[in-house]
């Protein structure tokens, strides 16, 4: 089930995909695929020491979106920032539905329906009625 509201919160092992409206949410988890994600870059070696990004893990996110017409990323690291690259050049209708990026730690799951659902009131206001 969709709703017009979902936040993702996520960093490079894991991704919480919660649509919600007034009354209800819905929570979708989705895992990164593959082995430890750190690159320590060594003096002396070529790269820059980041490993490449899992667009799987990607992929299986915005599946996760449905056809959720407002999307706030949130997060504590690079992976949020990211994920709205490879949305931005690969997804170019859900890269215009996405109204946020904020950094956010861990939080539990009340929490950040918590927090989306305060952001979205202000973004609702900011943006009045849209046309569906």
């Amino acid at each position: 089930m969709s709703h017009i509201h979902a936040v993702v919160w996520l960093d490079h092992r894991d991704a919480r995909v919660l649509d919600f409206s007034v009354d209800e949410s819905h929570k979708t988890v989705v895992h990164h695929h593959g082995g430890h994600r750190q690159v320590h870059h060594r003096a002396g070696s070529v790269g820059a020491g980041h490993a490449p990004e899992d667009i799987r893990f990607f992929d299986e996110i915005i599946a996760a979106l449905g056809d959720a017409q407002e999307v706030l990323l949130v997060g504590p690291g690079q992976a949020r920032v990211a994920f709205r690259h490879h949305v931005d050049q690969h997804h170019k209708a859900l890269a215009a539905k996405i109204v946020g990026s904020e950094v956010l730690d861990h939080p539990s799951d009340g929490e950040l329906l918590k927090y989306a659902r305060k952001y979205f009131v202000k973004v609702d206001q900011m943006l009045g009625d849209r046309p569906a």
